[in-house]
């Protein structure tokens, strides 16, 4: 049996945009790319000290012991790409997506699993074609390091775990024209932390959906008060239908949110929600109690085994 361990690793993930579409159109010239590509890809791996770990399909998972140097064979590789595709017609570019993490993972032979890989298999999927995404811990070690710019991107949700990870755009094209940090005259400049940078990008962007889902359902609440009051009858049964879409809208602000856990903070909601409707029928008696006692407890369970 081989033997199972586990190590801090720098996790190479890349895929190619569009692989269906194109074996579709073109099968034997689609492979015959694709074994071009992945040679090129593989050979620039080892050059910077990494080592390609398993292929399958369109997809390729390498790893290093150096973070510097995975993200260097990365834009390595993206560049060199591009010139390949560069003589290729447009509907028939073969552009890679790759991902980039570091972290803990378990080593089976030669095979790597764990949750460092996930994390890195979802950084590649939300690339752009002929991009690479980092996570912050690749960034923390390369900001200063590498000569290409980053755009943070905010937090990625990834499977299992509860917590977004904050991710990070690689600008190849400034790379081509930007002196590297440590050769430029003037002044040190202090580098943004990932918060500061979340907030100057969050001020600059549009608003993101989940402010126009707010919007809608504050005129939705606005438009069921009105007709309550214009059709008034003695009962305020807008005060239900008004409720629910709080709720809604807690929820929705929820799957947005890193400050909290989003499992407990979705716990604390439905009690919310269940108070107010004990509130809102209310007969001289707190029933809703018993429900809040219980999320109450299953919150509490969650948090201890956090802990």
């Amino acid at each position: 049996m081989s033997e199972t361990r586990r190590k801090l690793t720098t996790i190479f993930c890349a895929d190619v945009q569009d692989y269906t579409r194109l074996m579709g159109a073109d099968e034997e010239g689609t492979l015959a790319s694709l074994k071009r590509c992945r040679e090129a890809m593989g050979r620039l791996i080892e050059s910077h000290g990494g080592r390609v770990i398993n292929t399958w399909g369109d997809g390729l998972i390498a790893d290093f012991p150096s973070v510097v140097e995975a993200v260097r064979a990365a834009v390595d590789t993206q560049n060199e790409l591009a010139g390949f595709n560069a003589r290729r017609p447009a509907d028939g570019r073969m552009l890679f997506r790759i991902g980039i993490n570091l972290g803990d993972v378990i080593v089976e032979g030669d095979d790597i699993y764990g949750d460092g890989v996930n994390i890195a298999a979802r950084l590649q999927a939300s690339a752009a074609a002929g991009g690479i995404v980092i996570s912050s811990t690749v960034y923390d070690q390369v900001r200063n390091k590498v000569a290409v710019g980053f755009e943070f991107l905010g937090p990625l949700m990834v499977k299992n775990v509860d917590e977004g990870v904050p991710s990070y755009a690689v600008k190849i094209g400034d790379a081509r024209d930007e002196t590297p940090p440590a050769e430029r005259s003037g002044p040190a400049q202090p580098q943004p932390q990932p918060a500061v940078m979340a907030a100057a990008i969050s001020e600059a962007r549009p608003a993101p959906r989940g402010s126009r889902l707010y919007g809608v359902l504050a005129v939705i609440a606005a438009v069921l008060i009105c007709i309550n009051l214009l059709s008034w009858q003695g009962i305020f049964w807008a005060r239900f239908p008004v409720l629910a879409l709080a709720v809604v809208a807690a929820l929705a602000w929820n799957r947005d949110q890193t400050l909290f856990n989003r499992k407990i903070t979705s716990l604390a909601i439905v009690a919310l929600g269940i108070a107010g409707i004990n509130l809102f029928t209310w007969t001289g008696q707190f029933w809703a109690m018993w429900p809040i006692l219980g999320i109450a407890a299953v919150m509490g369970v969650r948090w201890s085994m956090r802990r």
